[in-house]
């Protein structure tokens, strides 16, 4: 882990800093939520890798998420085995 944001503001000012190679984003943020938040990341990074976290995936219907650049998305409350896999794969996908 190469850092940590307050909110969807935050992350993207965090991640054009850092550069990561993969985030992780929640998509209940303050100021701006996960989804806008990876659209405005992919765009200065596109080859960075997005998970979105929630628990609310019924909301999800009304977003693009393929459009908005996330890769994945995990339910909160699902195993960390499948959280780790995901990341794993999208890693290596990344090589």
């Amino acid at each position: 882990m190469c850092g940590e944001a307050v909110d969807g503001y935050d992350a993207i000012d965090k991640a054009q800093e850092l550069k990561p190679d993969l985030i992780i984003l929640d998509l209940a943020m303050p100021r701006m939520n996960g989804i806008h938040a990876a659209s405005k990341i992919k765009r200065v990074l596109p080859n960075t890798s997005i998970i979105l976290l929630t628990s609310h995936q019924a909301a999800l219907g009304n977003f693009n998420l393929q459009a908005a650049g996330i890769d994945a998305v995990i339910a909160k409350g699902t195993e960390m085995s499948v959280l780790n896999n995901s990341v794993r794969n999208l890693l290596r996908a990344a090589d």
